[in-house]
Formats: structure tokens, C-alpha cells, sequence
């Protein structure tokens, strides 16, 4: 008999009377929500995903009318947040909460432009933190314009903290294959890099890959942030390497405990395994940026990128396309410029020097 499954947190199974398997997300203070289909299918991740960005069951005197708390609460059950992928429910939740924890017995309508000021001044030394938090007084302060609590919205004119970051480091080929020194064909490190590199695709849509997503060596995705439904050629090199990799769970990569890796983990666990190869500067996210540096690099256009990596947007594209675009360019001037052995005419000539006619030219 195999291991037992282990299941999602907050998730509890249980066989009916009619001995089928039933799934329900029970989360403490929060709404019972039934699960369809088998754990870890994709529609049983995106219920499981939803039911832990829901809303919790409300409770009396949970807040005083009008305060930011109150405002909050609101906030968390309107069109707005209700529309937000689960994954920024999660990350505004847990955001809006622990800025509730200081200030949510503060009355919504008192709070000024100056304050919010001074709370991003207080994380100048974090400019992504301090601009996660003017988003989130900013959709805070429009919701409350809608229900009446405020007339102006005190974040328009406070400005974003401008940061010069290139983001995540791009992995080149020499540091790609001094990973792969250091993790064998067969490790699960390896099938990580391989699953990001040659699909092209962020931390959280690979760690939810499993067989069941490949039908005629196609990999077939559907994103979890822009919600977009990809089917990718499987790369020879990635098919070696999930052939050599043993698994036997619905997902390629799993825990040491048999369950699948949440995103944070994830990171966490490759972070020590970039580490142990001496690439401390490299992360995950930075392989999807390698995998559309080597499309550029093979001559593939910006939507034939897209098509790979889900991109919506051209204009990150066309940073991963301009380097490339850039070094053939000049390969091809210079080889131009040892070619040609021709002299310049005409006013370039030299004083004295006989110009020569081409023949044929009047």
C-alpha cells in the first residue's frame, strides 16, 4: 500500500455513504467551502486558492462604523476585491491586516495625505514595501468613496518611490550550466531548473505541473496570475530529464513529504539549492528571464516569445529582444566591415587622389 496522501492545509476528506470521496476547505473563523474534483487537480487548486483568499464569517462588533478596520471588512467583501486573482487577494489581505493591527481603530474619513506620507517615509528604506502600502490605502480610500465614507482620496497626489532595480538577475548560459554541474540529471533540483528554463513560466504555474498537464509532448498551462491558457512544445532537454526524474505524485516537484510545494517553500528550498551551487546572486524567477533571453538569442520575435512565456504586454519583451536584436546587429557590421575592401569615392577621397568613374555612371 502506498503512502497516504497528505493533504492541502485547512483541507479535510472524508468517503460519503455512498463511498465517494468528498473534500471540504475548513479554515478556522472562516466560511466551510466545498472542493470539487480530486486533490491537486487544477479546478480542486483554484477552489482551494479561492477559498483561502475568502472572505471570514462576519462577527458581531467586529469593528466600530466608520473606522479603517470597518472600512477594511467592507473592502473585503466588495465587486473589487471579489474580482482580484486569489493569489493578490491573499497579498492584499494580509497586507490591509497588518496595517489594521496599528491603525484600525482610526477613522477612515481623518486620514490625510500627510499621514500617508509619513507611513512611507517610516519604510524609505524598503521603497517596494512603502509602495505596496500606498496601493493599498489607494484601493482602501476609492472604496470608501464609493460607500460614502469619503469625498476626495487622500493618496492621488502622493507619489510612488521611484527605484533603478533591473530586477530579478537574468541566469546566463555559463552560470545555467554550472547549476547543472552541481545537480545530476535525476535530482529534483535539476527538474526544477529544467521545468522553469524550458517552459518559461513562474514559480507558482511550475509547481503546480504534473504529468497530467503533457498530451502529445505537449505541455499544456494555465497561469495562474494573468489566467491565460498556454500550450508549449515539450523541449527534448526537458523530456530527458522528467523521464530520468522519479515522481509518482500529480505534481512533477514535491516535497520531502510527498505534497506539492507551496510558492513560498518553493522559493526558499531553491534559493538553498542555488546556494549549494554557488549562485547566490541567481533565483528562480530569474530562469523565466533566461528562457526569453535564449528565444531572443534563437531570433524569435516578441509575440513568438509571448506565445511561450504568457506575456500580454509587448514592452518587457522588448528589453529581452532589443539585447539580442543589439549583439546581431553588430555581429553582422563588423563582419561587414572585414569583408569589404573597397576605398570610399567620391568627396572622401583623398586630396590629389584620382576619383575613379563606375562604369555605366554618368
Amino acid at each position: 500500500m502506498g503512502p497516504r496522501l497528505k493533504l492541502p492545509r485547512y483541507v479535510h476528506g472524508f468517503l460519503d455513504r455512498h463511498g465517494r470521496p468528498r473534500f471540504y476547505f475548513r479554515r478556522p473563523g472562516f466560511e466551510t467551502v466545498p472542493l470539487p474534483g480530486l486533490p491537486y487537480s487544477p479546478e480542486f487548486m483554484r477552489a482551494c486558492e479561492g477559498a483561502l483568499a475568502g472572505q471570514p464569517r462576519p462577527r458581531h462588533q467586529i469593528a466600530r462604523p466608520g473606522t479603517m478596520a470597518a472600512l477594511a471588512l467592507s473592502y473585503f467583501g466588495s465587486p473589487q476585491f471579489g474580482a482580484l486573482r486569489p493569489s493578490s487577494q491573499y497579498a492584499y489581505r494580509r497586507a490591509i491586516e497588518r496595517f489594521c493591527k496599528d491603525h484600525g481603530d482610526r477613522r477612515a474619513a481623518d486620514l490625510r495625505r500627510d499621514h500617508i506620507v509619513k507611513l512611507m517615509s517610516r519604510l524609505a528604506g524598503k521603497p517596494q514595501a512603502a509602495n505596496a502600502l500606498r496601493r493599498m490605502l489607494r484601493n482602501l480610500m476609492r472604496h470608501a468613496i464609493d460607500i460614502g465614507i469619503r469625498g476626495d482620496d487622500p493618496t492621488r497626489d502622493v507619489k510612488a518611490i521611484r527605484t533603478k532595480t533591473g530586477g530579478h538577475h537574468s541566469w546566463t548560459d555559463d552560470e545555467i550550466a554550472q547549476f547543472e554541474r552541481c545537480h545530476a540529471i535525476g535530482s529534483r533540483a535539476r527538474l526544477a531548473l529544467a521545468l522553469l528554463l524550458y517552459s518559461g513560466q513562474r514559480r507558482g504555474d511550475v509547481i503546480r505541473m504534473g504529468p497530467q498537464h503533457v498530451r502529445d509532448d505537449i505541455l499544456r498551462v494555465n497561469q495562474e496570475k494573468t489566467g491565460a491558457e498556454l500550450a508549449i512544445p515539450v523541449h527534448p532537454e526537458l523530456a530527458a530529464v522528467i523521464a530520468a526524474t522519479p515522481s509518482g505524485h500529480l505534481t512533477f516537484l514535491a516535497t520531502t513529504i510527498g505534497g506539492p510545494f507551496a510558492a513560498t517553500t518553493f522559493t526558499h528550498w531553491f534559493r538553498r539549492e542555488c546556494d549549494r551551487a554557488g549562485l547566490a546572486h541567481c533565483s528562480a524567477h530569474g530562469l523565466r528571464k533566461a528562457a526569453a533571453r535564449r528565444l531572443a538569442e534563437a531570433g524569435c520575435t516578441a509575440h513568438e516569445i509571448g506565445a511561450i512565456t504568457g506575456h500580454t504586454s509587448l514592452a518587457e519583451l522588448v528589453r529581452y529582444t532589443k539585447a539580442a536584436d543589439q549583439r546581431r546587429l553588430a555581429e553582422t557590421a563588423m563582419a561587414k566591415t572585414r569583408t569589404s575592401t573597397r576605398k570610399p569615392a567620391g568627396r572622401f577621397a583623398k586630396k590629389g587622389e584620382k576619383v575613379l568613374e563606375i562604369k555605366g555612371r554618368k
